[in-house]
């Protein structure tokens, strides 16, 4: 499958062709851990999860690279203020490491819950100090950069192609200092920190010997040296919010371009902003953001939330409200239950097989051929959806056409939903919880799973007799067990 993506540089879809055959290198941005991150943090990641899937979909061999921003990262992106990490130090009376340890943690349990796929690579800043002077030295050495009583910094001025990422008006704005406050030391006040001294008579929780002296790096040096790294100098994508392009992917490009004389990345992707119902973006500095663990709270799961963020495209601002998510939550939970019964039907059709020996469901007829003929055009429809810069909403609803199809046979309509599912990431096989049934019969249905799993196969063909005796059907699958509610 052919992907075409929208690329920021560019500003124009193009068709994914990786440096090389059948391989995807991509470096995402990811958490600075000071502070649990947002639901509207976990929106990109969606997107970001979901570019992955389909990258792999198509056939790649995907290397995933994504930071933990443990350090350098400051209350201003114009390199004023404190460490975030020294902040969240004070807040909560910790070391700067362990606050940094918590809210990794808590990061990736939200990454998990909302059925992101691992990173391939995961980094941490401060694991990675060495590579960044070595860059920072690279710069200096082609005399891109300059000291003055706070730090070094890079000069945008010898980098004639700064900002091509963000458009002419951005750069405009920030040479004149519309956009970023003003250090008077400082050539151009576009110029940013590669590494910050640590202030005169302050001891830092993280801090590092440099021949430039004491101190920490940059937020911006921290991603392009971790990507270079595992990536190489020219990488296949790079993604992260809609506020990165203007500072931080813009000073990406200009360092990591200065330093190595090579193109840094070919593929910009970029998510934009969830926003709170008349409210701007969401955003921690604001005071108006919501975590995973409060919708969670209010009864919503992750995947109602990973569902939520279908229901715009990824370049489009997705507003949020509890009714908002009540809906998709309440959708999701049909398509399950649509899932369910097909799941259900095929089970009883198996059940039904083995005491009559029935054919079984999608076995040859005459209408056979017109059901493969639909469903194939609704899977290239879903395709097509996919390949067209991940138009996730689109895709979900030709799943939505494929269940109400009533020419399409359940059999067919599941191995849709499977392959489909590689893409939304919703576990939409998953069978129906245990929690439905009455305890005692999920006990024994727990009891079997076990005499399976230990090759007590006489008493798990015992117990499966017992429960079709209440009316209940199981079956063994790779996914796990399924039952189905049956009249005797």
């Amino acid at each position: 499958m052919e992907l075409y993506l929208y690329n920021t540089l560019s500003r124009s879809k193009e068709k994914f062709i990786g440096i090389k055959q059948g391989e995807a290198g991509i470096y995402t941005c990811g958490p600075t851990v000071y502070l649990y991150a947002h639901i509207g943090n976990l929106r990109t990641y969606v997107f970001e999860d979901v570019l992955k899937r389909a990258l792999t979909y198509s056939g790649y061999k995907v290397q995933h690279v994504m930071n933990v921003t443990d350090v350098g990262h400051l209350v201003s992106d114009s390199d004023e203020g404190e460490d975030k990490m020294e902040i969240g130090s004070r807040r909560e009376g910790k070391t700067a490491w362990e606050i940094a340890g918590f809210y990794t943690e808590a990061f990736f349990r939200d990454f998990k819950d909302l059925n992101c796929i691992m990173p391939d690579v995961l980094c941490k800043a401060t694991y990675h100090i060495k590579e960044m002077i070595k860059l920072i030295s690279a710069l200096e050495k082609n005399g891109m950069t300059y000291g003055i009583s706070d730090g070094i910094y890079f000069d945008v001025s010898k980098f004639p192609d700064y900002g091509k990422l963000a458009g002419k008006s951005h750069v405009e704005g920030i040479k004149a200092g519309a956009r970023v406050e003003h250090n008077p030391e400082k050539r151009n006040p576009a110029d940013f920190a590669l590494w910050k001294f640590t202030p005169a008579g302050q001891q830092r929780q993280m801090e590092w010997d440099s021949k430039w002296g004491r101190g920490f790096p940059g937020w911006h040096i921290e991603c392009s040296a971790m990507s270079l790294k595992y990536l190489g100098e020219t990488f296949d994508i790079h993604c992260g919010g809609v506020d990165h392009i203007a500072i931080h992917h813009t000073n990406e490009i200009a360092q990591s371009e200065a330093a190595t004389g090579r193109k840094f990345v070919n593929y910009w992707l970029h998510g934009e902003f969830l926003v709170m119902t008349g409210a701007d973006k969401m955003a921690k500095s604001a005071g108006n953001f919501i975590t995973l663990s409060a919708l969670n709270d209010r009864g919503y799961g992750a995947l109602d939330y990973r569902y939520f963020c279908f229901s715009a495209h990824y370049r489009k601002q997705l507003e949020f409200s509890w009714e908002a998510l009540a809906s998709s939550k309440q959708s999701l939970s049909t398509l399950r239950e649509n899932i369910w019964s097909l799941q259900d039907d095929a089970l009883k059709h198996g059940v039904r097989r083995n005491k009559a020996a029935l054919p079984a469901i999608g076995a040859a007829s005459a209408a056979s051929g017109q059901n493969m003929d639909k469903k194939s055009a609704h899977h290239e429809k879903f395709r097509q959806a996919v390949a067209d810069d991940l138009n996730v909403p689109q895709a979900l609803a030709v799943l939505w056409e494929v269940l109400r199809d009533k020419t399409i046979c359940p059999a067919e309509k599941l191995e849709f939903v499977k392959d489909s599912d590689r893409i939304f990431g919703l576990n939409l096989m998953s069978p129906r919880p245990l929690e439905e049934l009455p305890a005692e019969t999920a006990s024994l249905i727990d009891e079997r799973d076990r005499a399976r799993k230990n090759k007590d196969f006489k008493k798990a063909d015992e117990i499966r007799k017992e429960l079709l005796e209440k009316g209940v059907a199981v079956e063994d699958t790779p996914r796990g067990v399924r039952w189905k509610i049956i009249k005797n």
